[in-house]
């Protein structure tokens, strides 16, 4: 069976396969303004001049050619490639019984069919998948850019070229982190194209160039529309927005500048139809340099690493912690072994900076460290206890992808407590089990309450309240008891779920 695939969630789309369906029309306007005329003040000399005037103004007008992007396109099409990938994917079956035959009701009119005919799931349990994205050369010997989308668990990869000619390509290394991929053509003189040095600004012309639908080699335009963006996809984040129409098939094509250069590496579209509503996202020119260099070098990509698990500073974590400004990197936890656990990182600690460069949230964070080499020395600035403390990092190398852990709820076996204000049922977390040894367990959440109101839910082991580690119910009400006698607005608490561990701030009522 063939189909062809697309990855997407509900409403961010991966953009291997679509196709603009738009038109668009030019309208031109030409318009004489003047103000009043005394016409017992002219002389018919004076009327001529002024119609041989207006006639000299309205003329250009009508012959003006409009500006375009043809001479553009005519010289950067060559080198952008439709990209043709084959998966063959093994397929769930059909429950059955242990005899192979499906799971038919006894006396069902499907039953001799069946017995006649043969199981339905007499097949393979293979399906053959057919994907098509887009690409571009960056060097004459056949190198070209995508994404890794388009070419991740591809068994081959044909690239069809715009005068038609089709090469089987290799693929020489992939980043699934940034969705950058890059793959060879074998041969010589290939037209390419060269990335833009500096970043686009916000209103720049751009135009993309990608393989909508299959279709092949379809030139929209439009502007840059924001920067920065995050869009959940990654650590790294940080895409150009552009609302030059980009649809499913586009994925792993390139947008221009003006100059011909390219800018950013088509990626993902915000799709709530389905098709493009004229937001896009690409990866920028200068992460993809970066990354492609190293993945023509070695195949892949290795990053600095501290090892820890963190969460953005809110307004309400900052009033929690203390601290006036709601920016930087709050530490949730320090994973044992860790570069970060090493230096003495802590739970709790706020990293503001690195090398002296400000860290705004998380992101940025990951970004700056993900972006040197492992064995790199830093220094992080954090805020503890509301105190700045420098400490010295030899960074390390960032492990393969992770399992999330699993875990089953909790179940109790002892006698609940509550805390009235925050809306909880608190336990001891070993006295729960599946809750470990240490903590107090969730047991649940009134779905009223200022706790549920702020993320917590039942089966969260609270570890620790305004800093302390607490093993009971008493001591999450002792603590709370003091952070309002402080005058606290809100408790951080120390918080560990089925897959990470995070804090959370809730406001604190009146005892």
């Amino acid at each position: 069976m063939t189909k062809n695939t697309d990855s997407r969630n509900p409403k961010i789309l991966r953009t291997r396969r679509l196709t603009v369906l738009s038109s668009i029309a030019v309208l031109g306007l030409a318009a004489i303004v003047g103000g009043p005329i005394a016409f017992h003040q002219l002389n018919v000399p004076e009327l001529s001049s002024l119609a041989q005037a207006a006639e000299t103004a309205v003329q250009p007008e009508s012959t003006a050619q409009p500006a375009g992007f043809a001479d553009l396109v005519a010289r950067v099409k060559p080198a952008v490639i439709s990209v043709r990938v084959k998966i063959d994917e093994p397929q769930p079956t059909a429950s059955s019984d242990e005899d192979g035959s499906p799971a038919i009701p006894p006396g069902s009119p499907l039953e001799k069919f069946f017995h006649d005919f043969g199981s339905p799931n007499a097949s393979s349990g293979h399906e053959v998948m057919i994907g098509e994205g887009s690409g571009f050369f960056i060097s004459a010997d056949g190198y070209a850019v995508t994404n890794n989308h388009v070419v991740d668990h591809a068994q081959s990869v044909e690239v069809t070229t715009s005068d038609g000619k089709s090469y089987q390509a290799k693929v020489v290394g992939t980043d699934p982190k940034t969705d950058l991929a890059l793959i060879k053509v074998d041969g010589q003189d290939f037209p390419h194209v060269s990335f833009a040095d500096q970043q686009p600004r916000v209103g720049d012309w751009v135009v993309a160039i990608g393989n909508p639908y299959g279709l092949g080699g379809t030139v929209t335009a439009g502007i840059v529309s924001a920067e920065g963006r995050d869009i959940g996809a990654g650590p790294y984040d940080d895409f150009i927005q552009i609302d030059a129409p980009i649809n499913k098939g586009n994925s792993g094509g390139p947008a221009f500048d003006h100059n011909g250069n390219v800018i950013g590496v088509n990626t993902a579209i915000l799709a709530p139809s389905g098709g493009s509503v004229g937001i896009g996202f690409d990866i920028p020119a200068t992460t993809v340099k970066v990354v492609i260099a190293e993945l023509k070098d070695t195949g892949y990509v290795t990053r600095g690493w501290l090892g820890i698990q963190e969460q953005p500073v809110t307004a309400d974590i900052a009033a929690g912690l203390g601290v006036k400004q709601a920016k930087g990197s709050l530490v949730d936890e320090a994973e044992p072994g860790s570069p970060a656990a090493k230096a003495g990182v802590k739970p709790g600690d706020v990293i503001t900076a690195v090398d002296g460069a400000a860290i705004k949230d998380p992101r940025e964070l990951a970004q700056k460290i993900g972006g040197m080499a492992p064995g790199t020395s830093v220094t992080l600035s954090v805020l503890r206890n509301g105190e700045p403390k420098d400490l010295a990092v030899t960074l390390g190398t960032m492990p393969a992808e992770r399992q999330a852990q699993a875990d089953t709820g909790p179940g109790s076996s002892a006698a609940p407590s509550k805390e009235q204000n925050l809306g909880l049922l608190l336990a001891p977390a070993d006295q729960v089990a599946g809750a470990g040894e240490k903590g107090v367990a969730v047991v649940a959440v009134d779905p009223d309450g200022m706790a549920a109101e702020h993320g917590l839910q039942a089966g969260d082991i609270i570890l620790d309240v305004g800093g302390k580690a607490v093993s009971n119910p008493d001591d999450v009400r002792q603590d709370l008891a003091a952070l309002r006698k402080d005058g606290k607005q809100a408790a951080l608490m120390r918080v560990q779920s089925v897959d990470a561990t995070r804090f959370v701030a809730v406001p604190l009522g009146h005892a």
